[in-house]
């Protein structure tokens, strides 16, 4: 890459890594909110559902947005908005206006991801994205890593109010960086904006979200949850009714044509939704299982963090070199490994060091398959359907990622009643038993916890299997062959 567009990609990361430590430190801070507000628990996790809802809500306007505005502006305007939307949470004065504010976060913050890799993507010719790519993941690299200590430093020495307000000079910092050094992309598609469209579509994926979130927190299907999930789907199937009937709709799904992108959403929901609900399963084991703080389960999560970034470093500049379905498939190969790896290491009687290597494993494939796989979908795509095409990544990943949490703690909830009948009338279905057993009768039962546990890293490698399935028969078996670049007519 020429100097100007690795400056791009490394302004681009500094909006990308705001919110990503913002995710991280957010759920740390949730015991000190509770206790500071006082308010509950329940209320108070409405402060991570709520910026996730905001996130889905928005996603679906971010390549209309690129499209109407220009990508530069709509880009400051988000991080505009996340930057006053988490001074506003730091100034919160009870749960219901600091979930408002999360909202509000999430409303700006939702279009970071897919107008930023548009932008970034328009910078470079199509063999260098890859290396562009590679550096709008740094925030995956650092956020998981900086973001707790952080937070847990804030929390313990200052208050949890400043777990936002830190944000604030980093954000104006961005703002000022992205308005000056990012390339100016004037509007190329005065079209109005499709409000039934958004509605079915905005509409539908926040009730699926809100309900596999209350799957997700509850580890069962309530009623409240069943009827959100259910009429979510039904709106989402209107607007893909729809989308392939109007002329300018806001997700393009005529880009499924693009046999690269299919394939890669294929892969990508299916890969994310195993490895983002498994990350919920390790806690649980540490802390139900074993019986041992918080805090070390945090701790064990960060050789796989570190392992996620690193991998992807390298694997996403692979991407411009060697042919994309090799990669690919590699990590998914890994990923299956790594989760077959944690069925067979979180017994009762495994040491941890066992159980982290699994982990590191499971890392390394979600860093050759995540991001490469991204930029395999969408690097062939030019002009107007860049930021379509990573609108409707953006959109398909979230939803994966909350469907994958949502089905993996069912199955705990279901394989931990099964196992131990008696903690199903504690409540939760078991989970709440489980996490308040005293030493003694943790000790007692911890085989059958143990395999309850662990059992639910199954999910994740069905659902990996399937991910290599679609790498195999959809993505490129050739590298990329360079091509003379010529400036995208949209960034000049």
């Amino acid at each position: 890459m020429d100097p100007r567009a690795r400056v791009i990609g490394l302004v681009l990361a500094l909006g990308g890594l705001m919110v990503t430590i913002d995710t991280t430190v957010a759920l740390v801070a949730v015991p000190a909110i509770v206790a500071d507000l006082d308010s509950t628990l329940p209320a108070v996790q409405w402060v991570t559902t709520a910026y996730l809802l905001g996130v889905v809500a928005v996603i679906p306007l971010a390549g209309w947005a690129a499209n109407r505005y220009g990508a530069r502006r709509v880009y400051v305007t988000a991080l505009a908005v996340f930057t006053l939307a988490s001074v506003l949470a730091g100034l919160a004065w009870d749960a219901a206006s600091l979930t408002a504010f999360r909202v509000l976060q999430g409303l700006g913050g939702g279009l970071l991801n897919p107008v930023g890799s548009a932008i970034g993507l328009r910078a470079v010719p199509r063999e260098a994205r890859g290396r562009l790519m590679s550096l709008l993941g740094l925030p995956v690299v650092i956020g998981p890593v900086l973001g707790p200590p952080l937070a847990g430093w804030l929390v313990d020495d200052a208050s949890w109010r400043w777990v936002f307000l830190v944000n604030a000079p980093i954000g104006v910092a961005a703002v000022l960086l992205c308005a000056r050094l990012l390339p100016a992309q004037p509007p190329t598609d005065r079209a109005p904006v499709d409000w039934p469209g958004l509605g079915l579509l905005s509409g539908g994926a926040v009730l699926v979200v809100l309900g596999c979130s209350r799957i997700g927190e509850t580890g069962s299907l309530t009623w409240t949850a069943g009827t959100a999930l259910g009429a979510g789907v039904l709106l989402v199937a209107a607007s893909a009714v729809r989308a392939l009937r109007v002329p300018a709709p806001l997700v393009d799904l005529r880009l499924l044509r693009h046999r690269p992108l299919a394939a890669g959403l294929v892969v990508l929901v299916c890969f994310g939704a195993a490895y983002f609900g498994s990350l919920a399963v390790l806690p649980v084991f540490v802390q139900g299982v074993r019986g041992d703080p918080a805090l070390l389960a945090g701790t064990l999560t960060i050789p796989m963090a570190l392992a996620v970034g690193l991998t992807l470093q390298v694997a996403t500049r692979l991407v411009d070199r060697v042919p994309p379905r090799r990669i690919v498939l590699t990590g998914v190969t890994l990923g299956l490994l790594g989760s077959l790896a944690l069925l067979a290491t979180t017994t009762a009687d495994a040491g941890y060091p066992l159980v982290v290597a699994a982990a590191v494993v499971l890392g390394i494939g979600s860093g050759a398959t995540l991001m490469p796989t991204m930029t395999v979908a969408v690097r062939d795509l030019e002009g107007a359907d860049t930021p379509r095409g990573t609108t409707l990544l953006s959109l398909l990943q979230q939803g994966a990622s909350a469907i994958g949490v949502a089905v993996v703690a069912t199955t705990l909830t279901v394989l931990v009643s099964a196992r131990v009948p008696a903690l199903a009338a504690a409540g939760e279905g078991g989970l709440a038993g489980m996490l308040a057993l005293d030493p003694a009768a943790r000790a007692a039962l911890a085989p059958e916890l143990a395999a309850a546990v662990g059992g639910s890293y199954a999910v994740a490698a069905v659902l990996m299997a399937l991910a290599a399935l679609a790498a195999v028969v959809g993505l490129p078996r050739t590298a990329p062959a360079p091509r003379p670049h010529r400036p995208d007519p949209l960034k000049l």
